[in-house]
């Protein structure tokens, strides 16, 4: 009977403990994401001029919750983002991904045509907010890219040309040296 009541006892404190972790991974989640948010809030408005905030879809659990993107872009009333253009998506996408970056900085971040979808202003709404990250964190931003505007706000450019047939040759210009060089 003493080994059953010893059992019990041992049962009941790890199912405490169970719930202790689960009650504080959850508090660690919503955590986190309120700060994603907060940073998708002001990284939405400096993209698009709207306004837009980050939802869990309707879960008791909020580990097991999906994510909504609810935007406002000028104009519009607040809407999923599968409402919107693409150019509106993808700056949308790109105030997660940084609300998320900005959470949690990594030292390098690899861009990989992100502003192909995006309209001249809104590469330059993109260029722009590249610069204030790079002054707000340590994290050097490689960005591939065909657009003229963004490589001409890149301090550096790394191309690959063919020269001739099948031979392949790596370019790099430092237009902060170029620049210095021509004036």
């Amino acid at each position: 009977m003493q080994r059953l009541e010893v059992l019990t006892e041992e049962r009941t404190e790890l199912l405490l403990r169970v719930e202790n972790v689960a009650t504080l991974r959850q508090e660690a989640f919503m955590e986190a994401f309120e700060a994603v948010d907060g940073h998708f809030r002001e990284i939405f408005a400096s993209l698009s001029d709207g306004d837009g905030h980050l939802q869990l879809d309707n879960s008791e659990d909020p580990l097991d919750a999906g994510l909504e993107m609810l935007v406002s872009p000028p104009g519009k009333r607040l809407q999923s983002i599968t409402l919107l253009s693409g150019g509106e998506q993808a700056l949308t996408a790109l105030s997660l991904v940084f609300a998320v970056f900005l959470t949690n900085p990594a030292p390098i971040c690899v861009l990989d045509e992100v502003d192909a979808p995006l309209d001249d202003a809104n590469v330059t709404r993109f260029c722009n907010l590249l610069e204030e990250l790079t002054k707000i964190t340590t994290t050097k931003f490689i960005i591939v890219t065909h657009h003229a505007l963004t490589m001409s706000k890149m301090d550096r450019l790394y191309g690959v040309t063919m020269a001739e047939k099948g031979i392949s040759q790596l370019v790099a210009v430092d237009l902060q040296k170029a620049e210095s060089m021509v004036a």
